[in-house]
């Protein structure tokens, strides 16, 4: 049975405005910044990846400034499909009866996995539309998204939200909204795992191994690797109120969602590497 330390033994919470700056009836919100911080940083980066034909073994199958069109396409996907995703995968009972509720965006609620479908349908039409190949877009996309996956969780953090169950590790936090007990800052963890981890091993596949010359390779890993911490860190985290637990007081809806990410992402890296390099297709 576990025993939470009490609230005077766990580490405060630093109280940080969730607003950066106010202007009036405007304001500007750590949360909305990292949206922005996380998809200008990933443009710069992809745009370094797609300009590098080293990495690629030859020519770089997405050139720069296809991918400048391609970001703002990525944008729209994740925003809608992150609220879409919340709405149908973690309270639909309630936007069904409030379905005006659905569109305010500036309340919370977004899906990290209804944003990853969305920006997939998004770059599947962007290269239909422009005749490039899906599967090296997705690969320059996910090298990229763990940028905004760290800023996100850390913007989480500072809003004191989707914190995680009650502990008594020496770290653990009694957060503003998450009653007296002390809590795993499981944003934190998640912003080391999906955030830095996930970026440092994709960036050694990419520069070490060269793996954007096999499309799939970082995709897959990105998928699978994702997968894997979030089902992780499920453990420690508290579920949505509205969902709970979906069975045996243990499985949660991240892990749910996240499994199938886990299998598809495994296969998807083993059957890339499996192929040959882009240039060697290329010459046969």
């Amino acid at each position: 049975m576990l025993i939470a330390t009490p609230p005077l033994l766990a580490l405060p919470f630093p109280a940080i405005d969730p607003v950066l700056v106010q202007l009036g009836p405007f304001a500007i919100r750590w949360y909305a910044l990292a949206y922005v911080a996380g998809l200008l940083l990933g443009w710069w980066l992809a745009k370094k990846l797609c300009a590098t034909p080293a990495l690629w073994g030859g020519k770089a199958a997405i050139a720069p400034e296809e991918f400048d069109d391609a970001v703002v396409w990525v944008a729209f996907g994740v925003i809608l499909g992150g609220r879409i995703g919340y709405v149908l995968f973690y309270n639909l009972p309630y936007y069904a009866s409030h379905p005006m509720e659905a569109l305010t965006v500036w309340h919370g609620g977004m899906s990290f996995h209804g944003g990853f479908l969305g920006s997939i349908l998004a770059m599947a039409l962007f290269c239909r539309r422009r005749g490039l190949p899906l599967m090296s877009m997705l690969d320059i996309a996910a090298a990229v998204v763990p940028i905004g996956l760290f800023l996100g969780r850390l913007a989480n953090f500072i809003n004191g939200e989707l914190w995680g169950r009650v502990t008594d590790v020496p770290w653990a936090m009694v957060f503003p909204t998450g009653g007296p007990e002390p809590r795993h800052p499981s944003q934190l963890y998640e912003a080391a795992l999906e955030g830095v981890i996930i970026f440092v091993v994709l960036q050694i596949a990419i520069h070490a191994y060269k793996a954007l010359a096999r499309p799939g390779i970082v995709g897959g890993l990105f998928v699978m690797l994702y997968g894997v911490s979030r089902i992780i860190v499920e453990f420690v985290r508290e579920p949505d109120a509205q969902l709970g637990y979906l069975y045996g007081g243990w499985l949660t809806m991240g892990m749910l969602l996240s499994l199938p990410m886990v299998l598809f992402g495994a296969w998807l890296a083993w059957h890339s590497a499996r192929r040959p390099p882009l240039n060697q297709r290329a010459r046969a």
